[in-house]
């Protein structure tokens, strides 16, 4: 694969995903369930070993170290937070992980064969631009992996923007939402599968682990918010979680 020769990253980070209190809880893999789904897509995308796989939103490159190791796999990752890029190059020296936001990769055109978004795709600033420079980087009938947290509830989208802490909620869209911006970027979904008993099981977890979901979003703000505000737009929002695949349909 091939730079561009410009690493345009972005000041937007997730500061849930920088900060220690989810972190404690999942692991460096930052997500539902783990490497269960990342497991689940490999087998589904049949891909060989030696491709070119991007994780974008990589955060520490717990997802790239894994396809690397385990899968042998040509893995490269992008995030812009230099604090989580630090921490994984502690953690594995030489990892390669780059600072960039997925709305500006610095990558060639058509030198991937799959692009991970695990849990990320929700959280960047400008999604329609993100799709636009995954489909410019994949290859010819490529894969887009996708796993994130989508909603049940459409007149509760707008309200989980404006929660104050930042994350794959405040993001979160409906199904409907997701495949037409898909669509709309040059994208065919061919695998859809709910997975909301993973976000149920993060949320036990992080119950047993705080003793609220209030005591949670106490922990990992910055700042002074209604928890009891934040709870009741989750809940009417009626979050799931999902695993999407879509190859790169035309040109």
């Amino acid at each position: 694969m091939s730079l561009t020769g410009e690493n345009m990253s972005s000041n937007k980070t997730c500061k849930l995903y920088e900060g220690n209190a989810i972190r404690q809880v999942t692991g460096d893999s930052i997500r539902p369930g783990g490497f269960r789904l990342t497991d689940q897509a490999l087998n589904l995308c049949a891909l060989p070993q030696g491709v070119n796989i991007l994780d974008i939103g990589c955060g520490t490159g717990a997802t790239v170290e894994y396809l690397i190791t385990k899968y042998n796999y040509n893995a490269v990752g992008v995030d812009p937070s230099e604090i989580l890029l630090a921490k994984g190059r502690q953690r594995t020296e030489n990892l390669p992980i780059l600072q960039a936001a997925g709305e500006a990769l610095p990558f060639e055109q058509g030198v991937m064969d799959c692009i991970f978004a695990e849990c990320t795709l929700s959280v960047m600033e400008n999604p329609d631009l993100a799709l636009q420079e995954c489909h410019r980087v994949l290859k010819k009938k490529g894969c887009l992996v996708v796993t994130d947290i989508y909603v049940r509830n459409q007149d509760f989208v707008s309200e989980l923007h404006k929660l104050p802490l930042a994350s794959c909620l405040t993001g979160a869209r409906t199904r409907l939402e997701l495949e037409a911006k898909l669509s709309k970027a040059g994208f065919r979904v061919s695998y859809w599968q709910d997975h909301s008993e993973l976000l149920k099981e993060l949320v036990f977890k992080l119950i047993m682990s705080y003793g609220s979901m209030n005591n949670f979003w106490q922990q990992a703000g910055s700042g002074d918010f209604d928890v009891n505000w934040v709870q009741a737009i989750i809940k009417g929002a009626k979050p799931s979680y999902f695993l999407l695949i879509a190859h790169k349909d035309k040109e």
